[in-house]
């Protein structure tokens, strides 16, 4: 889990225990619901953890799984693959895992249902694994279990390679994709099937998360159940501040969205928010000389709904300027003048971009990939004229503030 660095109460354990607690939802949906099989296609483990404790609750919730006589085929992906614990502990005889030698069949002769999928033996496998595959059982229900990123997808790098047409013409019935952290369907007969993640980990991994429960009558996928076991949902929460007029309307404003939010989307979860205050208001550059005091009073009114009710990862101010401050006869004015000629300036904007790259490629990779802050976006995407009417918009709320 992301954001999370000296954040303490229950919400903040809560959700530093979320993937465990998704993951305890789906092995009791899966008793509950009676199915034949489970099917894990990776990735279990997070890269080179020493951590046993992780790999004996995997065996423990596995163990439940045989008392109700369900079989697992496990299959170990690239993070699998760089673990400790992928390599030393010994599982349950209910699970079976495909090796990474080469890809191998597994039948369940009783429900004519035939497994083929092979591990990754190392983190970066760059081969396309599809034309190594089995061929197809005939009389049996055929599914393809395979870890990739398919021709690449955003936010994911590419391991095992392979275009969607080589699945489809492989002759299975089905394919359980995993990697990508986003459910979808990407065809039909045959089904090509990304389940996503059991929890998000952070606000990129927003909305419901879970598994597909898969349905199959007369050797045919019947339905494509989502199954939402996720303890914690993230959410981008907009906050439209156009019509405020004073601070105190953007707060009220922010506990109205968070209340909302709880009503619509928790469903009995807790709610991880990232808040984006939005619109042209006269407040823009008050809002951005506020944000800590912003977040602070969100976060009050979370605490008041409840401890583990919604928890508030950020505050974003994405607004703009509505009045022009330019035609101002004080200094304020003059500042304001001097900053739109700033925006205009070529040259001075050409000076601060080759000043600001070179800090900008100084930056952790996580703020780079996810900056908190409209003026650090601006620098970090090089919109430099953003980013001086951002910074001047809030040099004069602060000079305002100060009453220069």
């Amino acid at each position: 889990m992301k954001g999370l660095a000296g954040q303490q109460g229950a919400a903040a354990e809560r959700i530093r225990t979320a993937t465990r607690t998704a993951f305890e939802n789906l092995i009791s949906q899966a008793i509950e619901d009676e199915v034949d099989f489970v099917v894990i296609a990776g990735d279990l483990y997070d890269g080179d953890w020493r951590d046993y404790q992780t790999g004996l609750f995997f065996v423990k919730l596995m163990g439940r799984l045989a008392q109700a006589n369900i079989p697992v085929f496990l299959l170990h992906g690239n993070h699998d693959a760089e673990s400790q614990i992928t390599r030393k502990l010994t599982l349950p005889t209910n699970v079976s895992v495909f090796p990474a030698r080469r890809a191998e069949t597994f039948r369940l002769p009783h429900l004519n249902v035939a497994l083929h999928g092979q591990s990754f033996r190392q983190r970066d496998i760059t081969d396309n694994l599809v034309p190594a595959y089995p061929s197809p059982i005939a009389g049996c229900f055929n599914i393809g279990v395979l870890h990739t990123s398919l021709g690449g997808m955003p936010g994911h790098a590419k391991y095992a390679p392979c275009a969607i047409e080589d699945l489809i013409n492989k002759g299975y019935n089905y394919w359980a994709l995993a990697h990508v952290h986003q459910a979808a369907i990407l065809h039909e007969r045959p089904h090509v099937v990304f389940c996503g993640n059991l929890q998000g980990r952070h606000i990129r991994e927003s909305g419901p998360k879970g598994a597909s429960l898969v349905t199959v009558e007369d050797g045919q996928v019947g339905e494509i159940l989502p199954l939402h076991v996720d303890c914690v949902r993230w959410i981008h929460l907009p906050v439209p501040v156009e019509q405020c007029s004073a601070l105190s309307d953007a707060i009220d404003r922010v506990r109205q969205g968070i209340e909302y939010a709880i009503e619509r989307y928790a469903q009995g979860r807790l709610l991880a928010c990232r808040i984006e205050l939005t619109g042209r208001t006269g407040l823009h550059g008050e809002l951005l000389a506020s944000v800590d005091h912003l977040l602070a009073e969100a976060k009050a009114v979370a605490l008041g709904l409840g401890e583990e009710v919604a928890w508030i990862e950020r505050l974003v101010v994405a607004t703009a300027s509505l009045e022009a401050a330019a035609s101002r006869k004080d200094a304020l004015g003059d500042l304001q003048r001097i900053i739109e000629s700033a925006g205009n300036d070529a040259e001075l904007q050409a000076r601060l971009a080759t000043d600001l790259g070179d800090l900008v490629r100084k930056l952790p990779h996580d703020i780079r990939t996810d900056p908190d802050d409209a003026v650090l976006k601006a620098a970090i995407d090089g919109d430099i004229a953003s980013l001086i009417a951002h910074g001047g918009a809030y040099l004069s709320a602060r000079l305002s503030a100060e009453k220069v």
